[in-house]
């Protein structure tokens, strides 16, 4: 959903953890899927999230641009004292939330020190852990061409991860100017010699010729949410799978989402990003300009884009990520948080894809030699007189009927 972009920058300053203590035990409180609440590991309490309700704002894209080439440079790492067991760690790069390695505590670190741009909004998690657990077996077993052992991966008791991955969506006016080509078809008859009977003779059929004149003109198209993935963590091609996203439910951004989880900082810069989303927009405006040449068919020889109120968000999507090893290489899965679509990378077994191969010529071959032999059988099972010539015309063969104890010959011309 788009809102006027927000005047003010959107860099902050500060930074400071944010820890959720069970009102009733004092335990750390962790946010429970698919409810507005946290809950206690402990003792079953829960803590209802307080219901933000501050405007999701989009940010003007140049002007962040200029701030953020005047800022000054961030950390990469976040260090973090835990409460719990007073160990000292470090989450690893680009994470700013998560749990102590020493004693499972969730903690969720502000980014202000680390990276400039915040997140404003987020969708959180629908669904839970188990259904992602169940999510997961029931892609794995449906692949066919997988290895066994994989699949016996799938019937292990794995644990995904819940992740909040980085995202920038785009807002922007297009307007291009293009030059091309209209093709509009028309038919023409067409003669041709032919031999037939040993003899040449002329045959006409129906040509369909292309007319091509020139075209130009100008095509506008405004782009709303354009998400590109903001992680270089997760493969863009599994995470592309993961879409539709329900981006019509963004909630402002709160730290008390993120408790028991990971969540990522973004690593792709807001300029990089924008590129990519260049690149999501080009195939639709390519696609306005042949509705606007028209005709049969379209070249297009030249288009100059022009975007204007380029607007952007930093948000948070929710997945459920899982990692193996198979034969020394890593695959990775994950499902949205939101639906329960599963995308991931997989083995293939080649005993498997060979057997295929091998079956699915076999039935080709087996189906062309019944055609062969059913197209070359005569028509009728028993055997029938042959046609012959009366007076210059070709008879069919005779039918004898018999009538009064004498035998007659009939011929149907």
């Amino acid at each position: 959903m788009s809102m006027p972009p927000e005047s003010a920058s959107p860099i902050a300053g500060g930074s400071e953890l944010h820890r959720f203590p069970c009102t009733q035990c004092g335990a750390v409180l962790e946010y429970r899927p698919g409810a507005e609440v946290l809950r206690c590991g402990h003792c079953g309490h829960e803590n209802c999230i307080a219901t933000s309700t501050a405007p999701i704002l989009e940010q003007d894209f140049r002007q962040a641009l200029q701030t953020l080439a005047a800022a000054a440079p961030t950390d990469d790492r976040i260090a973090i004292h835990c409460d719990s067991c007073g160990a000292s760690y470090s989450f690893t790069a680009a994470v700013h939330a998560g749990q102590c390695p020493f004693c499972g505590a969730p903690v969720v670190a502000k980014t202000t020190q680390h990276r400039q741009l915040q997140p404003q909004a987020l969708l959180p998690f629908k669904v839970t852990r188990d259904e992602a657990r169940t999510a997961f077996r029931h892609w794995l077993g449906r692949r066919w061409f997988a290895p066994s052992g994989l699949k016996e991966y799938a019937r292990a008791d794995t644990g995904p991860e819940g992740l909040y991955v980085p995202y920038w969506t785009y807002d922007a006016e297009t307007t291009t100017h293009y030059q091309g080509e209209r093709g509009d078809d028309y038919q023409v008859q067409e003669s041709y010699r032919v031999v037939e009977n040993g003899q040449e003779v002329e045959r006409s059929r129906t040509v369909t010729k292309t007319r091509w004149t020139p075209a130009a003109g100008t095509v506008s198209r405004f782009f709303d949410d354009v998400l590109v993935l903001a992680s270089q963590s997760l493969p863009q091609k599994v995470t592309e799978g993961l879409e539709p996203w329900d981006l019509a439910h963004l909630t402002p951004y709160q730290e008390d989402y993120l408790s028991g989880f990971r969540s990522e900082m973004y690593q792709v810069e807001l300029g990089d990003g924008f590129e990519r989303a260049r690149a999501i927009m080009a195939p639709i405006i390519h696609r306005d300009i042949e509705r606007n040449i028209g005709g049969d068919h379209q070249r297009i020889h030249a288009a100059d884009t022009r975007y204007d109120a380029i607007c952007f968000k930093h948000i948070l999507l929710p997945v459920w990520l899982a990692a193996f090893r198979f034969r020394d290489k890593s695959y990775r899965f994950v499902v949205n948080g939101r639906t329960g679509k599963v995308q991931g990378e997989r083995p293939y077994s080649g005993w498997k894809i060979a057997f295929a191969i091998v079956l699915a010529a076999a039935l080709i071959g087996g189906g062309l030699a019944a055609w062969r032999y059913y197209s070359a059988a005569p028509p009728h099972s028993a055997p029938l007189p042959k046609a012959r010539l009366y007076q210059g015309l070709l008879l069919p063969p005779p039918s004898p009927v018999t009538a009064q104890g004498q035998s007659f010959i009939f011929f149907s011309v």
